[in-house]
């Protein structure tokens, strides 16, 4: 079986389009999705024990544009460039939820030459520098002046962190707690206009996917994947 599957995507490789051994991703269609710059670099690892070298591709240093970093983030140069269009969308979500945007985004890593733990023959994004692992928000308090939305508590005038592990579930929190419930929409509201901007991940896996009920996981990979 092994055997096979080696064939099958050197076979892929040679025609120029890369395979999806990912279970449940889909192929990438090039009519829409425009091409990105680690998509012909193979994910597969024949041996799946043993030491692991993890091919060399450009990387930055990257402290975040619109947006900080807890920390700044070693990535692949490209995708560098989807990160700050992340920004955006993070940081006009937040102003629309919370009156502001947030004065940094809480990241669990980015480069680590590692393959996927659940399907140790395929290449993690991050042994590429092409993923990144976000586990929340953290926001300012209020500025005098800022108006403050509508519907937004009152205790959230304040600064906090909002983070995928404690508030992606908070969708329906006991009666009243109107914080967990703000914290949800915009975590749920963030992933739904990252969804609705193909361009920017192709890969976007949070609690409903095993092994990430801490954080979101976004890459570039050469296939699509949503599992939130």
């Amino acid at each position: 079986m092994v055997g096979w599957a080696v064939v099958w995507a050197l076979g892929w490789m040679a025609l120029g389009v890369p395979p999806v051994l990912h279970e449940g991703a889909q192929p990438l269609d090039p009519s829409k999705d425009a091409p990105f710059g680690l998509d012909a670099v193979p994910r597969w690892v024949p041996e799946a024990k043993g030491p692991l070298r993890c091919p060399k591709v450009e990387l930055v240093s990257w402290h975040g544009r619109a947006l900080k970093y807890g920390g700044s983030v070693r990535v692949y140069k490209g995708f560098a460039e989807q990160l700050a269009l992340f920004e955006e969308v993070a940081r006009d979500v937040a102003i629309e939820v919370y009156g502001r945007a947030p004065s940094r985004i809480l990241h669990m890593g980015t480069l680590n030459c590692r393959r996927i733990r659940t399907w140790p023959h395929l290449l993690s994004e991050h042994g590429l520098g092409n993923g990144i692992d976000i586990a929340g928000f953290v926001l300012p308090p209020l500025k005098r002046g800022q108006e403050a939305p509508a519907a937004l508590p009152a205790q959230l005038k304040k600064g906090f962190e909002v983070n995928v592990k404690q508030h992606w579930q908070a969708a329906q929190p006991p009666q009243g707690d109107a914080r967990a419930q703000t914290h949800a929409r915009f975590l749920r509201r963030l992933t739904q206009a990252l969804v609705e901007r193909p361009g920017i991940f192709r890969v976007l896996l949070g609690p409903a996917y095993p092994g990430h009920h801490d954080h979101f996981h976004f890459d570039c990979a050469p296939w699509r994947l949503v599992t939130l």
